[in-house]
């Protein structure tokens, strides 16, 4: 029998296309897999599943006619809730928004639908993107399939969840300072944020216009690059969609990768903060795999970390408080504590450190690309430790602050976390691959022949 919770969404399609599984089967078993675990994991706000399954009827007989649209046709997907689909409410997870219906699809979700998915739901947040985990929202806070006591990470974290747990093979996430490569760390999945512009941000509710990426988030590194291939793309009609051409994403894929050049950037992860001994040295095992597949390696020396992350936070809260403003003025009662934790602090960045971390934006920017002129892609952690417990405050506080994803999102450049094995206490460990602007394909290269060579890909956990 097929294990549709395994699925991968290179796999699926050609079992959908040559007629060996149907759309409306697919459909039905992963409604079947949320109906009888999601009740412990929370991943979805809303599935729906009369939808989904009309879709899958539609995708079936479009194939069976001969006309299929792609990998993605007939194959099921979740967008996180701060993603628009016409009807539909995007609630951003707050009281907020509950009622707010949304007029038409988002960019990535027309295209998705176009490329023939079956949308089965919408996805957990932390509220706004920013204030979470926390219980005193509408809707729960997702749990981590791999122990459901800890955390996905955020803010993409029903996301995250989904993919972990079996639900979906394909999900979308977005990424201000690290939202889709958090949860893809603490869950044991894959998570892109390609290049400031790469996708467009066109009906995603912000939370900083100038750090914002949409990305897409899968359990194997094919199956991102298929997704990228759908979602990237220049819109005109959207202000910060960057006029690039748009490349086969997989094209690079089961290429080997002996003699391209890895700069490591070491000092993130054991100087400027110390991190976790298991993720530290699933890190270096890595880059010991690349080593061993041919790859010439190198150190890499930045700015510390410190220093970008501040400036991006900078950045974040001053945008995100003048987005909140009117709320925070009419119904701050309204927004969980966290949320209001964190966005109120905006309120007090004089502009005057606002325009100076968009200086040291552009220098920090300057520096990343000189320290990249010399390597193909550089590797460094994602996240410092694993997921923490969702009832310790100041563990999840910690594994917020103790992190390298906020310099990728500052500098705008593609960056990619993937997993490295598991903890001892079987949670997952991860890493992070970061390339030059708009040259996703490379990073892609390099974490595909990692995958192949460790299969760490291809885990899942056994649900209860």
């Amino acid at each position: 029998m097929t294990d549709f919770a395994r699925l991968s969404i290179a796999a699926a399609s050609k079992m959908i296309r040559s007629g060996a599984i149907s759309p409306v089967e697919y459909t039905r078993a992963l409604l079947d897999r949320i109906e009888a675990h999601d009740g412990r994991i929370n991943a979805f706000i809303r599935v729906m599943p009369e939808s989904a399954l009309a879709a899958a009827r539609k995708a079936e007989a479009e194939i069976a006619g001969g006309n299929w649209r792609g990998p993605m046709h007939g194959v099921p997907y979740a967008l996180k809730d701060i993603i628009d689909v016409a009807g539909i409410p995007t609630t951003c997870h707050s009281k907020i928004l509950a009622d707010n219906i949304a007029a038409s699809d988002a960019e990535v979700g027309r295209r998705l639908k176009d490329a023939g998915g079956i949308l089965l739901g919408k996805t957990s947040t932390h509220e706004f993107a920013i204030g979470g985990p926390s219980f005193d929202l509408p809707w729960p806070p997702a749990r981590n399939p791999w122990n459901p006591d800890h955390f996905t990470g955020g803010s993409s974290s029903g996301s995250g969840a989904a993919l972990a747990a079996g639900f979906v093979p394909a999900a979308l996430g977005t990424d201000t300072g690290g939202s889709v490569r958090n949860p893809a760390s603490f869950c044991g999945i894959t998570g892109m944020k390609g290049t400031y512009g790469r996708v467009s941000r066109r009906g995603v509710f912000p939370l900083s216009f100038s750090l914002d990426h949409v990305g897409p988030m899968t359990r194997g590194v094919e199956d991102n690059a298929m997704l990228m291939n759908i979602i990237a793309g220049h819109v005109p009609a959207d202000p910060g969609s960057a006029p690039v051409a748009v490349p086969d994403f997989t094209a690079l894929l089961g290429q080997d990768i002996k003699g391209m050049r890895i700069g490591v950037i070491r000092h993130f992860y054991n100087r400027d903060f110390e991190a976790d001994p298991e993720m530290a040295q699933g890190i270096e095992r890595a880059i010991d795999v690349l080593r061993g597949l041919g790859a010439e390696i190198s150190e890499i020396i930045l700015s510390p970390l410190k220093e970008y992350a501040a400036a991006n936070r900078i950045i974040l809260l001053s945008e995100a408080f003048a987005l909140h403003e009117p709320w925070f003025r009419e119904r701050p009662q309204d927004y969980g504590e966290l949320t209001r934790k964190r966005v109120i602090s905006g309120a007090f960045i004089r502009a005057a450190d606002y325009v100076n971390a968009t200086r040291i934006k552009a220098r920090l920017v300057r520096e990343l690309a000189t320290a990249m002129q010399d390597v193909d892609v550089a590797v460094t952690a994602s996240s410092m430790d694993p997921p923490g417990r969702l009832d310790d405050p100041d563990g999840l506080e910690a594994n917020y602050r103790r992190q390298a994803r906020a310099p990728f999102n500052l500098t705008g450049v593609p960056a990619i976390a993937v997993p490295t094995g598991l903890s001892n206490s079987g949670l997952p460990l991860s890493m992070q691959i970061v390339g030059k602007p708009f040259d996703e394909s490379r990073v892609y290269q390099v974490a595909h022949a990692y995958e192949q060579a460790t299969g760490f890909g291809a885990q899942i956990p056994e649900l209860d």
